[in-house]
């Protein structure tokens, strides 16, 4: 599924995500740089660095862990308020059916199995040991009730429409559900798994909390790990470690999220030692980071997207060579090396690598995602294709980028540079981000496209954007059908190649143009380790990978 919200309109949660990753903008020096043409290295790789080695366990509790948030959070339930930071929390909190590993693969969470008998029938045998924080016992009703609520626009307007392929959820035996898709689609089974779009709490809490669960007045209520005990909206939430979970106890006793958004005051806090753990430490300020005493920052892909996305409706737009001319003078080695610092790739495709597990390692789909056609940076080709195209002589267009993000306006600024080259003038735009987005909702003709996935389903982002409701208002015939074929085909190896071919087809056409997948870091203080690191790990149960470290 997604991670943006319905398809086709620009409230979707993986844009919200976008406005807490926290990454802080580059010198003069540093964009002029990285403007003109560079040397391709490496991309980077997910490795850590820091003043402080990876320290021993030693078995002992964590009995606070104090944790700076990099953003507020004003409700903590992800189907009103969908921000990754809110997955983060939630996830913690509330299950849903299924959820995800470190590997990226579905998992049991409130169901112990499942089962599926058909192309569009899942059978969910409900565990026996699920309680919720009060000690009551986990019905089907409630799970029944959860995806009511789930599917309800107003309860969830930020996931609502992820149930849109939903025909039927039934209470099939005293402890059994079974759901029942109107078409066979291999994305569906990661609807109900809290890292898309469902989250379960008891009939009661939610027609008591009568839409408003999540807020400080009608704090989450769920069967995981731990339950919220404190929430200040746009301050802090504090979470306990709780005795009724069914899995594995985990290390740490209390978890308090100080709300810290700034960059820089995150990071004066940090250096005065009041924080364990910092999430989506800025990739520009990384060498600080990794300065302050006692610090360890480990990095990993975060399953990121960055693009941009022409509306093949909108002149000038509408004429390819157009299209490959701006493709051709963007200079995506260089953003990931000089603005991202390496800490990123350079995409070949809407898919990332991370998304292919259980068919291809991260490297060995991004050997496969390469075959897909490319645009070089070569300005003389640039002008070229401008010289063939509607506006041979140059125009002018906005970009706008949201204010969460501001290394995508360093990166578009590098754009402007280059454009302005072959005769291009780019009017680079900073909107706060709920403008960004309405402008989104407008379809303008050139535009960011900033999007976090949060499954393992190589099919996410190219489900949206290569289907009806796309911000590019593209439609190929040939492409829709390939992705009917890739929707319903249950072979991971045949359905990675008409993914493949899908997005190959769309690079010809060139609607979207793809330039990085991102990274993420987080920063650990020497009294704090992790294990098994990696692009899911804050999306599973990620306390029970943190120890007491020497």
């Amino acid at each position: 599924m997604a991670g943006i919200d319905e398809r086709g309109a620009f409230s979707r949660r993986g844009l919200l995500k976008a406005a807490v990753t926290g990454v802080t903008i580059l010198s003069a020096a540093a964009l002029l740089e990285a403007c003109g043409a560079a040397p391709a290295r490496e991309s980077g790789t997910s490795g850590s660095g820091g003043s402080a080695a990876a320290g021993t366990d030693t078995g002992k509790e964590i009995e606070l862990l104090r944790v700076a948030l990099p953003g507020s959070l004003s409700n903590l339930y992800p189907g009103q308020e969908s921000g990754i930071l809110n997955y983060y929390v939630a996830g913690i909190c509330m299950e849903g059916l299924v959820g995800v590993d470190t590997s990226g693969a579905i998992v049991p969470a409130l169901a112990s199995k499942v089962e599926r008998t058909s192309p569009t029938t899942y059978v969910y045998t409900i565990r026996d040991d699920a309680k919720f924080h009060d000690g009551s016992p986990v019905t089907a009703d409630d799970i029944l009730h959860s995806i009511e609520m789930a599917r309800d626009a107003k309860a969830s307007p930020s996931t609502a429409s992820y149930w849109a392929n939903l025909d039927k959820a039934t209470k099939s035996g005293a402890n059994e559900i079974t759901l029942t898709s109107k078409t066979a689609d291999e994305a569906f089974g990661w609807i109900p798994s809290n890292v898309d779009a469902l989250w379960v709490a008891p009939k009661a809490a939610w027609e008591k909390a009568k839409n408003q669960i999540g807020t400080a007045q009608s704090s989450l209520v769920g069967s995981g790990p731990y339950k919220v005990t404190e929430f200040a909206p746009d301050s802090h939430v504090e979470l306990t470690r709780v005795d009724t979970w069914h899995g594995p106890r985990p290390k740490v006793a209390k978890i308090r999220f100080e709300f810290i958004a700034d960059d820089n005051t995150r990071l004066l806090a940090w250096q005065a030692n009041k924080a364990d753990m910092s999430l989506n430490v800025p990739l520009a300020q990384a060498r600080q980071w990794e300065a302050a005493p006692g610090t360890r920052v480990v990095y990993a892909a975060d399953r990121s997207y960055a693009g941009l996305t022409f509306n093949v409706t909108a002149k000038p737009f509408d004429d390819v060579h157009v299209r490959k001319a701006v493709a051709h003078a963007i200079n995506r080695d260089a953003i990931v090396q000089k603005i991202l610092r390496g800490r990123g790739q350079v995409a070949t495709a809407l898919s990332t690598p991370e998304q292919f597990g259980g068919l291809w390692t991260p490297e060995q789909a991004t050997k496969e995602l390469a075959a897909i056609p490319q645009y070089a940076y070569d300005l003389e080709q640039a002008k070229k294709e401008l010289a063939q195209s509607s506006v041979p002589n140059g125009f002018t267009v906005s970009l706008s980028y949201p204010n969460t993000g501001p290394h995508l306006g360093t990166a578009a600024l590098a754009f402007a540079a280059d454009l302005k080259k072959i005769g291009i003038t780019l009017d680079v735009k900073e909107l706060p981000i709920e403008q960004w987005l309405a402008e989104l909702n407008t379809f303008p003709p050139l535009s960011f496209m900033w999007y976090f996935n949060t499954t393992g389903d190589p099919a996410e982002l190219a489900s949206w954007f290569l289907g009806e409701g796309n911000p590019a208002k593209y439609a190929n015939d040939g492409i829709a059908a390939t992705m009917a074929k890739s929707g319903a085909e249950s072979d991971p190896a045949r359905r990675a190649a008409l993914l493949v071919e899908a997005q190959s087809a769309q690079a010809a056409d060139l609607a979207y143009l793809p330039l990085w997948w991102g990274q993420s870091a987080i920063a650990l203080s020497s009294a704090v380790g992790v294990r098994d690191y990696t692009s899911y790990t804050l999306l599973a149960n990620w306390p029970d990978h943190l120890y007491a470290a020497k």
